[in-house]
């Protein structure tokens, strides 16, 4: 009985693979029926952008390596294992679990400014004002839980679910300013946003200028505020911090993939969402069925805002991170641009931009051990940077693809068609069969009929039982 068990299993397995790649009941392949959707070439254009920026970079290492005495090309390929590596290239479990925890802690944030972008890029609108977004809920957040004090967890954990909120709310009107514009005044989003990116920079360099009692005046500090580890109003551990010791890791991942999950619901359960993905289509014609173009971008802007200020404030609500406001001018946060690339690689797919979020921090953190192989860590960031590259073509390569299958499924139809027209000449000859079969027999019958009906037979019949 197992044994039939067992068997009927690989045949059922094997019928499965088998209908992944031929014709079957006159269905096309499985796998071609996968591959015509959006999502799968989506993935594929993704996966290609990735791996001809690790090529490309691959080939800048060669480059530099016969430059340089130092470098051999065996620390080539050492030198892209590390980086390929990520997190586990540390070399000792402890460094190995450390790094993970901040990979995921890095994450997060990247990942919120991932989301803000591509909400956006939904509505036709192109939010390069992210980075102004991001610093406004940092400081927003920062302001709350640096000034409340706080004495026990229960306490700690409102003021800083109240921090992130005032965070949210920051980065939602920053964000409202170039959406406003937009839709009022049909200024151009990029221009209003970089405006916007330089203000914020001002603006949160002035307050905590203004502000000594939050500045860390501990030796060798300029230009720092102090940590909500001061305050204990820092973003919870959930116990995370057991799982990777020594590592920032906080809630701000799970926040991150909630946000995610949200916005894939709304955007593809509700009318709202339906409306501003019409309204990122085609403008015109969203007006024209009644929508509210002017409110959905505003509102569009105020969400992508929004969701940058909760990506600041998770991060500098970290306790071990140092917030330099001195800074805030001269450097734009590398998180508010970084989510561009992040939303392109994912195709603004919100599900997505969990993966390339973390991806990519994959990669920078196999990039801050490269020492070990005679590289610049800077080598990993031309990585990304070139994958980031390519990521401007996915839209082409998803041509391409869109092209490619097309085709195939042209060839897969005369295959499903010459095969029906095959089955529909032999099913005509099995009924002209059956007629000619059926015909001849009616003929015999009648023939029959007529022999037991003649006199001859009638007077045998009657003489016989003499």
């Amino acid at each position: 009985m197992n044994n039939n068990k067992f068997k009927q299993f690989f045949c059922n397995t094997g019928d499965w693979f088998k209908s992944l790649f031929t014709v079957q009941n006159g269905q096309e392949p499985k796998l071609l029926t996968l591959y015509k959707k959006p999502g799968t070439k989506s993935i594929i254009s993704s996966l290609l952008c990735i791996l001809a920026g690790v090529l490309v970079g691959f080939i800048v290492m060669l480059i530099i390596a016969a430059a340089s005495p130092t470098i051999t090309a065996a620390d080539d390929f050492r030198g892209l294992g590390i980086i390929l590596g990520g997190p586990f290239s540390s070399g000792t479990a402890k460094y190995i679990s450390m790094n993970f925890g901040d990979m995921i802690f890095y994450a997060g944030p990247l990942i919120m400014t991932g989301l803000s972008v591509a909400i956006a890029f939904k509505t036709g609108l192109f939010n390069i004002g992210a980075p102004g977004q991001y610093y406004m809920g940092a400081m927003g957040s920062l302001l709350v839980a640096l000034s409340i004090p706080s004495k026990n967890g229960a306490e700690s954990f409102f003021i800083w679910l109240f921090a992130v909120v005032v965070g949210m709310a920051f980065g939602a009107l920053w964000g409202a300013i170039p959406g406003l514009f937009r839709a009022f005044f049909n200024v151009n989003e990029v221009i209003v946003c970089i405006m916007t990116n330089w203000i914020s920079a001002n603006i949160v360099t002035w307050v905590f200028s203004s502000m000594p009692q939050l500045v860390n005046t501990g030796m060798g500090k300029s230009g720092y505020l102090i940590t909500t580890a001061a305050t204990g109003n820092g973003t919870p551990k959930i116990g995370l911090d057991k799982l990777f010791p020594g590592s920032y890791i906080d809630l701000g991942i799970v926040i991150a993939i909630v946000f995610a999950i949200v916005l894939v619901i709304m955007l593809n359960k509700t009318t709202f969402g339906y409306e501003l993905k019409a309204c990122g289509n085609n403008r015109y014609a969203s007006k024209y069925a009644g929508m509210s173009e002017k409110r959905n971008v505003v509102l569009s802007m105020v969400i992508a805002g929004g969701i940058a200020g909760v990506g600041g404030a998770l991060y500098y609500l970290n306790p071990g991170i140092e917030f330099q406001f001195l800074s805030a001018y001269s450097k734009l946060p590398d998180y508010g641009f970084n989510g561009i690339p992040v939303a392109l690689l994912a195709s603004s797919n919100p599900i997505g931009i969990i993966f390339t979020g973390i991806f990519l921090r994959y990669i920078a953190q196999g990039g801050n051990e490269l020492t070990s192989a005679g590289y610049n860590r800077y080598i990993a960031d031309i990585i990304i940077a070139l994958i980031i590259y390519f990521a401007g073509f996915s839209k082409l390569i998803m041509d391409i693809l869109s092209r490619r299958q097309k085709k195939l499924s042209a060839k897969v139809q005369l295959k499903i068609d010459e095969k029906a027209k095959t089955i529909d000449m032999k099913d005509e000859y099995v009924l002209e069969r059956e007629s000619s079969e059926t015909l001849a027999e009616s003929i015999e019958n009648a023939i029959e009929e007529t022999n037991d009906a003649s006199p001859v037979n009638t007077q045998k019949k009657e003489v016989d039982p003499q």
